[in-house]
């Protein structure tokens, strides 16, 4: 005989709008108490969740809300994120810019970017959203909502800060480094450089997304010359600043540096978050890997900022990241005395 709570599952198939309304509300708390609950008779309650992502507003974000807390499981991510009807249900109330889920959604897309499959939205075609972009491509729609949507400027109900994270594992792929870093037609623009501005963010969401975002983009050497090229995304002042704090430097020192890292206000503060810090770092080790990099970070006076970051950050993972950084900068080069840092 089932329980009372498998009872109450069961009726988030009822016809009745307001039972299902009842059952989805009294539900949210145990999707994260008792997340086996909605595993029964073959995920059969995270299908009938999925329908309900397209029901009534009330229904809709508390069925987002259950499926956020069960998307941590494989095997849900593996249903929800392989499903090309509800990716396209997403994808159709996040691009809404009245749909008052849109920020839910994100992070649902966020969770479910986890798995492989998601990175098929690199070259999905669907319908173009007007009122949020001029792409008929989903990663640009997401792109747009992300870019033109930050701080509720297209949707009065959602920054879309969660996109930071699924922009992060998209970039994960090879696919999805490759269009980051090459101009798309529908603008004319290196996606990569309209994520660059947000390495200050006031959202901490925002910043850690993008951080990861870039450091994985990083890992294209290919594509190095063009993302530290100040001609093209010129990436390292936008890598620098979260790590530079309000300290002095010499006129020589500071005169190389690049002009946004040149005469920082006296209130300038290092961004709080040691794994935000340790993955510019990580970036900037990665931009080592060629020649031209290693001269560039040189000439841009790189170690001088290092330097006082290791001096004034009292956390080990950021210290070593640092000395791993100033090991490459003052290494010999082949055949040649050791260069300035």
């Amino acid at each position: 005989m089932p329980t009372e709570l498998e009872e109450l599952v069961e009726f988030l198939h009822h016809g009745n709008t307001q039972i299902r309304q009842i059952a989805c509300e009294n539900l949210v708390g145990y999707s994260t108490a008792q997340p086996s609950l909605f595993k029964s008779n073959q995920l059969l309650p995270v299908r009938d969740l999925k329908l309900l992502v397209r029901d009534y507003s009330a229904i809709s974000q508390n069925a987002l809300t259950i499926l956020i807390n069960l998307s941590q499981d494989d095997e849900v991510v593996k249903v929800l994120a392989e499903d090309d009807m509800f990716l396209e249900a997403l994808l159709k109330k996040i691009t809404d810019a009245k749909d008052t889920t849109a920020n839910e959604v994100a992070m649902l897309l966020a969770n479910l970017a986890k798995s492989d499959s998601t990175k098929r939205l690199i070259g999905l075609q669907r319908a173009v959203p007007k009122s949020i972009s001029d792409s008929s491509v989903a990663i640009d729609q997401l792109m747009d909502c992300f870019v033109k949507g930050a701080d509720k400027s297209t949707n009065k109900s959602a920054d879309f800060d969660y996109l930071a994270y699924f922009l992060a594992d998209i970039s994960r792929h090879e696919e999805g480094r490759h269009y980051f870093t090459q101009t798309q037609p529908y603008d004319d623009v290196i996606p990569i450089t309209k994520l660059t501005v947000f390495t200050e963010h006031r959202s901490h969401v925002r910043r850690k997304g993008v951080a990861s975002t870039i450091k994985n983009v990083a890992f294209e050497v290919a594509a190095h010359s063009m993302l530290l090229s100040e001609l093209e995304a010129n990436l390292l002042p936008y890598v620098l600043l979260p790590l530079a704090g309000s300290e002095e430097y010499s006129e020589e020192e500071s005169a190389a540096m690049p002009p946004d890292l040149q005469l920082l206000p006296p209130d300038k503060a290092r961004d709080a978050d040691p794994d935000i810090l340790i993955t510019h770092l990580e970036t900037l080790l990665l931009l080592t890997a060629t020649r031209e990099g290693r001269d560039i970070l040189r000439e841009r006076k790189v170690y001088p900022i290092i330097r006082e970051t290791h001096l004034h950050v009292e956390n080990e993972g950021v210290r070593e990241a640092c000395d791993r950084l100033v090991q490459v900068l003052l290494r010999d080069e082949e055949g040649e005395a050791r260069p300035e840092p």
